[in-house]
């Protein structure tokens, strides 16, 4: 027994020994894991960067979005009782009531000028605007454009946060864009999408159209608010979305800031926009039509003309086809307005045209539209 046990002793001190001997030649064996522990070292998740946030250009711009209250007086017929409609011998009877409206403006200048959609403040009776901070002013209408559906706001309140203006030349389709409102009410309200498109026109909003398209979700209530670039920089007004019996989502519009631009100038210096006119209602030729005409593509119109009129006394005609103004060819009715409304006031307008088979040269002196058209 005591051989037994001096042989397992001896056999225990070698293995020790041994083992000692390995590691003081392979110290690095200390540090191998069991296979079980590095699997899990091995499927450890490192942290990654969070995710890109748009919260500084948000606080940048939406100081300067402020929520729009309109009132207006409403007169309304009220519809006779059975026993006036069997005699119908009673005079009619009206009520009058006041209706509100909700929508959205942006400072763009300290000496306080807001600038929204005009169908926000068309009719108003009275205005008073919200800031983000939660002062409330009155406002008064400093001057609208229903061409581009824009409106100049005045509040006298001071200090007030003001907006910067970007470049919505510089978008493209890709861009990121947030809108900023007060949809329903709800104040600094911000969605976020992408710039869907440019150039946007013919919609049948504005006479003048050049709409940004965006996804970035435009509510109730948004219209007049700001469209910001991820720097915070206005690059648009927000203005419209398709109706929503259309079915469609995901598609709104806004006015981009280079023509909000020189509309601001117009009515702060003058109180409205100064725009060249000629008096014709032009609409666009089809294609088919066009090459009926013997014309390569479709074209312009003059559909109807303004009695006395500039473009009447030059000579157009009703169903005479516009090819060219100041040798610049025509594609749409709405480049050829725009051609017009960019010309000075009494300035003359050289026009190319299509009567029948007669092709027409022709000069319109240039006018201001009359205010009451």
């Amino acid at each position: 027994m005591l051989r037994w046990l001096s042989f397992f002793t001896g056999w225990v001190v070698g293995g020790l020994a041994l083992a000692f001997i390995i590691v003081a030649l392979r110290p690095e064996l200390l540090n191998h894991a069991p296979p079980q522990t590095r699997l899990v070292q091995q499927t450890t998740v490192t942290p990654v960067a969070g995710e890109a946030s748009y919260a500084d250009a948000v606080a940048r711009a939406a100081p300067a979005v402020v929520n729009i209250y309109t009132t207006r007086l409403v007169t309304e017929r009220i519809a006779p009782s059975g026993l006036e409609q069997l005699f119908g011998n009673y005079p009619p009877r009206y009520q009058r009531r006041t209706e509100g409206s909700l929508g959205s403006g942006v400072i763009v200048d300290a000496r306080g000028y807001i600038v929204t959609n005009n169908h926000v403040i068309a009719n108003a009776d009275s205005i008073k605007v919200q800031l983000a901070d939660g002062r409330v002013a009155d406002a008064h209408v400093v001057g609208r454009d229903p061409d581009t559906d824009l409106g100049v706001l005045r509040i006298d309140l001071a200090p007030l946060p003001v907006v910067t203006f970007g470049r919505s030349d510089r978008l493209r389709a890709g861009d990121v864009v947030l809108a900023i409102g007060d949809p329903i009410g709800l104040s600094a309200t911000v969605t976020h999408g992408i710039v869907s498109a440019t150039g946007r026109e013919q919609l049948g909003i504005a006479t003048f159209e050049d709409f940004i398209q965006t996804d970035a979700a435009i509510n109730f209530g948004n219209s007049g608010g700001a469209l910001i670039d991820t720097t915070g920089a206005l690059v648009g007004i927000n203005t419209a979305v398709p109706a929503k019996n259309l079915g469609v989502e995901g598609i709104g519009f806004a006015i981009p800031v280079n023509l909000v631009h020189g509309v601001l100038d117009d009515i702060v210096a003058h109180g409205r926009v100064i725009r060249g006119w000629i008096g014709i209602v032009a609409e666009d030729v089809p294609d088919a039509q066009a090459a009926q005409l013997g014309l390569p593509r479709g074209g312009v119109v003059v559909s109807n003309l303004y009695v006395g009129s500039p473009a009447q006394q030059a000579g157009l005609q009703p169903g005479d086809i516009l090819l060219a103004i100041d040798g610049a060819p025509l594609h749409s009715a709405q480049e050829a307005l725009a051609k017009i409304a960019s010309r000075a006031p009494d300035s003359m307008l050289a026009i190319r045209a299509l009567r029948g088979r007669q092709s027409l040269e022709l000069h319109a002196r240039v006018t201001e539209p009359p205010r009451n058209r």
